[in-house]
This record gives structure tokens, C-alpha cells and sequence, in this order.
């Protein structure tokens, strides 16, 4: 059988896992294109490189299923090379190599030059910004920083994606422009850590700085802010939060747990005192912030009595948004050590408990939008709706606002001004006005 030629092979990137994943997997993708490859982001393709997510055993096991799913298409012919890529190939490539030998090449977090290299491609410094975007072309994650310095027991990211370091603020705004030029109006700003941002570069927290430069770059409407650790919350950010329009009123702050002793176990450097005091401040601040929050519960040492303390929290601070985890004991972190010590049964009922709580909080809140007014950007139409989301709301994770499609028509990427007629426990439904 006649072999394509190698300037003809079309190369196929699967994305696994989290944003920071989705942003790395465009970097991939505008390498590949500047280099005249043809590129495909989960289409049929000729090589197959699979960017990988390790965190915890859900995504472990996705990650190994969808390897073991290309090398059975390479084993039958269909696929030429498969190629492994991101965080599960940086924790565990020896067992990997040792059990799925089949895999073509292995690669970690930061050898994006080396992959290039295999697959016929030179990195090009020169390409500052420039990315193939899989997202709607209306927003785009634009991550500032990479890695992580934190000492979390029960994390494993430093582990696949090593020491904080910080992109600098002149190329961020450089990317940000290319973005705005493309159609990007929302930029989802991601990091491990945004608290942390420029303390390696610049010796001090910069992250308002960066703040202060972006919303001038010309067509991007929203700013929104992802993944801030509390401990070391630079506060001068609020104040730019509530002063400009283009900072979305959100922000996504992972909390973990409420109860000093395990905050003091799972080393997130904060009590309970002090967690409360930052939310305090955040609304004292910003009024009107949507507060974005994850949990873990199961953690060992968790008894009934701190989880009780974690639900009566959740019912207090009433968050606007909520996610939950159970909690995955993770080799190799400094909480491996302790013992494991509630059923997964438990830890799963717990999410339920936690979850069933923050239904309520929001189908509460969504009741007092009624009858108001919100300015939403538009990401698709979904059977009879438009579906769009307000600012206090990200795409994937959040709730929606939902607009009947049969007596108008919203162009996709569009900001409209929509008036709320009923509500629900996530959606919100209205019509344009």
C-alpha cells in the first residue's frame, strides 16, 4: 500500500482535561500551522497526538482509555503514529511506556520544541501569541502563567507542570491583541495560580498591572478571571474589578474547604477566620461579584462533625457558583501519606449533600433575576434556544440564559441586552430588549 506523503499527513490534536490543556493545544496547533503542516483539532487525521490530563483517577482513566482507543486505530492501520503529550505523559512516562509500548513517542508538559521536532516541525520563537483557537471564536483562554509554587498536599499539578513561571505582561498584550483582531471579544484569563502572577518576574504580585494594560486592547469586551488562590490575594485587584467595565464582575476563587484543621492538612496556608475575612472584603469591595468557588470533601481526617461545618458554610456564604470533588488520593503528594480513610460511597454523598444545597442557593438567586435586565454574549443555538451567558457566568461550568428562537434571531459571538422572564435552578430564560 502506497504511503501519503509526509508533507500531506494531516495531524490530528485531541485535548483532554482542563483550559490550560485546551490553550497548550493551540500553541501545538499555530506551531504546526506556521510550519505548513495541516492541522485538525479532534477530526480524522493521519498522526494523532493526544494531549493528556493527570490530576486525579477520572481523568487518569480518561486520558488511558482514549490512548488505548488511537493504538487500537494504529494496530488496525487507521492511524499511522500516535503521539502522547500533557500532564499524564509528564507524571508517569516510564509506566507508560512500559505498558502501552505501542504509543509512537512519549512527551511532558514542557517538551513542546522536542514534539515539534517528531513531528517534522521547528519551533518558531518568533510566533508570540500566535495560536489556533478551538474555542467559539467570540472568547479565548488566555493563560498568563504556568506552573506552580503552592504547597497543596493533596495536588499533584507541580508535580506534571513544575515552578511558577510568569509570561510577561508585554507579550500577554500582544496575544491579547492578535485575539482581538480575530474576533475574540472575552478573554478567560487562566493560571494555576493568578494570585501569584509576576512575583517571579517583577518581585511583587502584578496581576492588577496586567489588569490595567489589557482592557485597553481594542475589541475585547470582557475580562473574566479564573482560578485565584486566596492566601496572598492581591486586594488593589478588586478595586480595578469594581472601577472598570471590562472586568467581568466574577471571579473564580477554588476554597477547597472551610474547616481550619484540614485547610491546615491540605496546607492551603488559610483558616477559617481568614477565608471569611477575604469574602468579606470581596463583597465589601465589589458588590455585585459573581463569587465562583470548589470544594473538596472526603479528604482524610474528614469527619461528619467538618462536614457538617463545610455544608453550614455553603448554606452561609451562598455562593453564586459551586463545584465539587471528591477527594483522590494522588502518589507522590505530601498527603499520600495519610490514610485514605473514607469510602468512596461516603465521599460521593457528600458531593450529593454539598450539590443539593447549592442547587437551592441557585435556583433562589436565579429568582430574584426575574424581571431584570442583563447584557449577555451569545455562544451558540441549541435546539429551540439561543444560548448566551451574562458576565457573571463562564462558559462550560456556569449557568446560561436561554432566549426562545422562533421570533428572533441572535447572531452567535453578539452582545444583546436580555430581560429575564423566568428562571430555574441553572437557566435562565428571557427575551430581548
Amino acid at each position: 500500500m502506497r504511503t501519503k506523503s509526509v508533507g500531506k499527513k494531516k495531524i490530528n490534536i485531541v485535548t483532554l482535561g482542563c483550559s490550560k490543556n485546551v490553550y497548550d493545544s493551540e500553541v501545538l496547533m499555530g506551531q504546526l500551522e506556521a510550519n505548513g503542516k495541516k492541522v485538525v483539532h479532534e477530526e480524522k487525521g493521519d498522526v494523532v497526538v493526544i494531549n493528556t490530563c493527570g490530576f486525579i483517577d477520572n481523568a487518569k482513566e480518561e486520558s488511558i482509555n482514549t490512548i488505548l482507543e488511537y493504538v487500537d486505530l494504529k494496530n488496525q492501520g487507521i492511524v499511522e503514529k500516535v503521539f502522547v503529550t500533557g500532564c499524564l505523559s509528564e507524571r508517569y512516562k516510564p509506566d507508560l511506556i512500559r505498558e502501552i509500548p505501542d504509543v509512537d513517542q512519549y512527551f511532558g508538559t514542557r517538551d513542546l520544541p522536542i514534539l515539534l521536532k517528531h513531528l517534522g516541525a521547528d519551533y518558531k520563537h518568533e510566533l508570540v501569541g500566535e495560536r489556533l483557537t478551538t474555542t467559539p471564536k467570540h472568547y479565548a483562554y488566555l493563560k498568563i502563567s504556568e506552573g506552580c509554587d503552592r504547597p497543596c498536599s493533596f495536588c499533584a499539578i507541580p508535580l506534571m507542570r513544575g515552578n511558577h513561571i510568569s509570561t510577561p505582561i508585554e507579550k500577554l498584550i500582544i496575544e491579547a491583541q492578535k485575539l482581538a483582531k480575530k474576533g475574540v471579544k472575552e478573554l478567560i484569563l487562566i493560571a494555576q495560580d493568578l494570585t501569584f502572577y509576576g512575583l517571579d518576574i517583577y518581585k511583587k504580585r502584578a496581576l492588577g498591572e496586567l489588569l490595567k494594560e489589557l482592557i485597553k486592547v481594542e475589541g475585547i469586551e470582557w475580562i473574566r478571571l479564573h482560578y485565584a488562590f486566596p492566601t496572598g490575594f492581591p486586594e488593589d485587584v478588586l478595586d480595578i474589578i469594581r472601577t472598570e467595565p471590562k472586568i467581568c464582575n466574577y471571579i473564580d476563587i477554588p476554597l477547597q474547604h472551610i474547616n481550619t484543621e484540614l485547610l491546615k492538612a491540605m496546607k492551603r496556608g488559610t483558616t477559617f477566620e481568614k477565608t471569611n475575612a477575604l469574602l468579606d472584603k470581596f463583597r465589601e469591595k465589589v458588590p455585585d461579584m459573581a463569587i465562583r468557588t470548589t470544594l473538596i470533601v472526603g479528604f482524610p481526617g474528614e469527619t461528619e462533625e467538618k462536614f457538617e461545618e463545610l455544608k453550614q458554610w455553603v448554606r452561609d456564604q451562598r455562593f453564586d457558583r459551586l463545584g465539587c470533588f471528591t477527594y483522590s488520593h494522588e502518589e507522590n503528594t505530601t498527603a499520600y501519606v495519610l490514610e485514605d480513610n473514607i469510602p468512596d460511597e461516603v465521599k460521593q454523598k457528600r458531593v450529593e449533600d454539598i450539590m443539593e444545597i447549592q442547587q437551592q442557593i441557585s435556583w433562589e438567586k436565579n429568582q430574584e433575576k426575574i424581571g431584570k435586565t442583563f447584557k449577555c454574549i451569545f455562544d451558540r443555538k441549541e435546539g429551540d434556544y439561543f444560548v448566551g451567558r451574562t458576565e457573571y457566568d463562564s462558559p462550560d461550568v456556569d449557568n446560561t440564559v436561554l432566549v426562545p428562537a422562533k421570533d428572533v434571531y441572535i447572531s452567535i459571538g453578539e452582545f444583546a441586552n436580555v430581560k429575564i422572564t423566568s428562571a430555574e435552578d441553572y437557566d435562565l430564560i428571557g427575551e430581548l430588549v
